[in-house]
């Protein structure tokens, strides 16, 4: 089972309008009104260190050398940007550790991942500008294809760059290495077109669909090809001479490409390819990102105007306040009462952040080529942010509340449960994810909350002390943690990581790994024991000579259960077999289909006949009269087969779909 975690993570990467979701109410977060910035803002934080060149590059050698070093991770570049002008621009590592290739900050290509986000978002405004895209109209207008209506309403552009269409998870084509798989983008909206699980504009849930969608509208209401907008209409004013989104990589680029690697001790990586262009397929030196920072530092300058870059900037969609909120496109990362609009990005080798702080008028853009030991990098990239902000703009929000201890318990308790991540599939294979990637939130022996899955970056769960009605800080850190209560109940949490694009909601009971999976593997070990009580029982009786004293049809039902059981966990570990299978990244594409289809199909009649087998055995067994551990045993083959059943149906094993 352990293979549909790697699954998952795959399915991942690529780390307004409508009825809005009811909240409890609690404060929202103290954060300083943003006026326009000016120089002087930037130039030293009360209580912080100046912003300049030798201090930051003095403080850059002291962390992250040996950060990367420690992490096993390759190389990476640092940009900051003040006043509209490049403070520093650093490369850290190798771009090549084979060839001891330094990166170049000016000419090294890196993969920003969901970071090119922020380009689609951009080219969308611009032609909200124009006039040609209305935030709040049906998308289907600028489409030659149609979306369904979800509780009878539709799609709208805000609901694209807010993550809240509704639309589930879709991971097939989300990255290959073999050029022969991508596909027009056209082709790819219309084919990989997943279904719509939430209510319109009352859910976050991260989409990269949703952003290829919105790419190809750019490109059908403008009339050029999306990678040629986006040169013509962004990298061309801003001077980005070495970004582009055409893949594989134009001959002129290849030379400056860095290598991808899982670790920098290990082997280096193919080249990633999208089919989600728009949402992910950027490749970009530091120097050119930092144009695009300043840019949208500076109002929009050279690509939209000031108004627009306004709305895009300041327009946040609060669902669970008091924590970090969408934008249109960007998302916060608000930090020691600072407002600071972001972007992170994820492919399997290169990791990347981005952080404009508005009102301070700076942009910090760092990209990573490894994701290192133990995903180290992650941590690598949070503390560069965290420490960062610290030291330069340090602490401005009010001194935290507290919660009485007696209280505190309670609301902790409130907590306890299982939950679901809000960015899942509901309908395809990818739902057998919400199975085994559920989060289970306990209470500690003091009353303490304890968030298993919410780790520092020691690798620890972090601790949380309530600081307000149903909201929590990390001890010692800046993450935070908010809960959303109706008629008593808490339904809803997120942290501020990930509060802007995905929130966790209580796991139904019905599907609850807390009672569902101890009884699946209990249910497999009565399948495995049943199955090797035939040949067992065979060989002991021609041992001693034993004849089988069954006949006619019990003889029929004792070999068909057997049989049955078999197959059951044949098809269970096809499945098993398939989910690394699919973990290839070729594999994520068309050519999985005929496996997939067949365990499918195969397992549906597996699946079901196991639960006739079974019942048909128990029936016997009771018209028989036999012992009463016959008839056990008969009942819990049944209740096996019928678990099984279940999990396949309701977790997506026999969606009876490709499109995943």
């Amino acid at each position: 089972m352990r293979s549909f975690t790697l699954l998952a993570s795959l399915a991942l990467l690529l780390i307004g309008g409508g009825v809005a979701a009811q909240l409890a109410p609690t404060p929202q977060a103290a954060v300083a009104p943003r006026p326009q910035a000016t120089p002087s803002q930037a130039a030293a934080a009360p209580g912080g260190q100046a912003l300049t060149k030798q201090d930051l590059d003095s403080w850059l050698d002291g962390f992250l050398p040996y950060a990367l070093a420690r992490g096993d991770v390759a190389g990476g570049v640092v940009v900051v940007v003040k006043d509209g002008q490049i403070v520093t621009k650093r490369g850290f590592g190798y771009a090549d550790v084979a060839k001891r290739t330094p990166v170049d900050p000016d000419l090294t290509l890196f993969r920003p991942g969901s970071v090119s986000k922020l380009f689609t978002w951009t080219a969308v405004m611009q032609q909200v500008e124009a006039g040609k895209i209305d935030l709040d109209a049906d998308v289907n207008k600028y489409l030659d294809f149609r979306i369904p209506l979800k509780d009878g309403l539709p799609v709208t552009m805000r609901q694209i760059m807010t993550h809240t269409t509704g639309f589930e998870e879709h991971g097939k084509y989300t990255m290959f290495n073999d050029p022969k798989y991508l596909m027009p983008l056209g082709d790819y909206v219309k084919s990989g077109l997943p279904r719509r699980v939430f209510t319109p504009g009352t859910t976050p849930s991260y989409s990269n669909y949703a952003t290829a969608l919105a790419g190809y509208i750019v490109q059908r209401v403008s009339g050029m090809p999306y990678d040629d907008y986006v040169e013509q209409h962004i990298f061309k004013p801003l001077g980005m001479a070495h970004s582009t989104f055409r893949q594989p990589l134009p001959k002129p680029f290849q030379p400056l490409m860095a290598t991808g690697y899982m670790e920098a001790s290990g082997e280096p990586r193919k080249f990633e390819i999208l089919a989600t262009v728009p949402a992910g397929a950027l490749s970009s030196s530091g120097t050119d990102m930092a144009r695009f920072m300043i840019a949208h530092l500076n109002q929009g300058a050279g690509l939209m105007k000031p108004e627009t870059a306004r709305l895009m900037h300041n327009s946040p969609l609060t669902l669970l306040p008091p924590l970090n909120r969408m934008e249109l496109g960007f998302f916060e990362t608000n930090i020691n009462g600072r407002q600071v609009i972001a972007h992170l990005g994820d492919t399997l080798a290169f990791h990347t952040a981005l952080h404009l702080f508005m009102n301070e008028n700076v942009g910090v853009y760092a990209s990573f080529n490894s994701m290192g030991k133990d995903r180290s990098v992650g941590s690598v990239r949070r503390a560069l942010f965290e420490g960062f902000a610290d030291r330069y703009f340090p602490n401005i929000a009010p001194v935290d509340g507290r919660v009485d201890a007696k209280t505190a318990v309670e609301h902790a308790r409130m907590m306890v449960g299982n939950w679901l991540n809000s960015r899942r599939s509901e309908t395809t294979i990818f739902a057998s994810l919400k199975l085994l990637g559920q989060v289970s939130i306990t209470v500690g022996p003091k009353g303490e909350l304890i968030v298993p899955s919410a780790r520092g970056m020691d690798r620890e769960p972090m601790k949380w002390v309530e600081i307000a009605p149903f909201v929590w800080r990390n001890i010692g850190g800046h993450e935070r943690l908010a809960a959303q209560v109706v008629d008593g109940k808490v339904v809803r949490w997120s942290m501020d990581g990930m509060s802007p694009f995905m929130v966790y909601d209580r796991t139904p009971a019905s599907q609850s790994s807390a009672w569902l999976l101890p009884l699946l593997y209990a249910g497999m070990g009565v399948l495995l024991l049943t199955m090797l009580h035939w040949p067992v029982s065979a060989l002991i009786r021609r041992r001693y000579k034993a004849p089988l004293t069954l006949q006619g049809r019990s003889r029929l039902a004792y070999r068909g259960v057997r049989l049955g059981s078999g197959l059951v966990l044949a098809v269970l570990g096809g499945w098993v077999w398939a989910s690394a299978w699919i973990s290839n990244l070729d594999n994520m594409t068309s050519r999985s289909d005929v496996q997939l289809w067949s365990l499918q199909i195969v397992g549906l009649l597996v699946f079901v006949g196991g639960v006739l087998l079974a019942g048909w055995n128990l029936l016997l067994a009771v018209r028989e009269k036999r012992r009463w551990f016959g008839k056990l045993w008969a009942t819990l083959i049944l209740i096996a087969t019928l678990t099984v059943l279940y999990v396949a149906w309701t977790f997506g094993l026999l969606s009876m779909s490709v499109n995943y």
